[in-house]
């Protein structure tokens, strides 16, 4: 099944997505603009592109994780997400948690793009939950 996602360019110098290889589940964004995050800083860096993502999905910018390891700076609100229903500018809040500034460059690979199914969701309330073997065992409550 092919899932058609619109990309509208706010920049001549914008990039639109793209996968690094074949098969892999999440595209490329990439920065427009030059920026020099320091250490601790967050900031929002603009893609210069909107997508219009069909209802029914949502994107996801997530990090990259060569960044993250080697640099130490990753996407604050892993994932972020983008709402069908969005067509404002995508950005991605990053965050620099390494002691060294970190040069962003345009043009530069910065976070990732995935696309997932998401279904239509009621809430109903009601007096009880089923039971479960775990049942309202929180954080650490498998001993692990």
């Amino acid at each position: 099944m092919t899932v058609t996602i619109r990309v509208k360019r706010l920049s001549p110098h914008a990039k639109i997505p793209r996968a690094a290889r074949k098969g892999d589940v999440a595209f490329d964004l990439y920065s427009l603009i030059d920026y020099e995050l320091r250490p601790g800083e967050r900031f929002a860096v603009p893609t210069g592109i909107a997508v219009e993502i069909p209802p029914g999905y949502e994107g996801q910018v997530r990090p990259r994780s060569g960044l993250a390891l080697k640099e130490g700076v990753t996407v604050l609100n892993t994932p972020g997400t983008i709402d069908s229903g969005y067509r404002g500018e995508v950005k991605t809040i990053m965050i620099n948690l390494s002691g060294e500034s970190f040069k962003i460059t345009m043009g530069m690979r910065i976070s990732q793009l995935a696309i997932r199914p998401v279904p239509d969701i009621e809430f109903i309330e009601v007096d009880e939950l089923s039971d479960t073997e775990r049942g309202d065992g929180g954080f650490g409550s498998t001993g692990k």
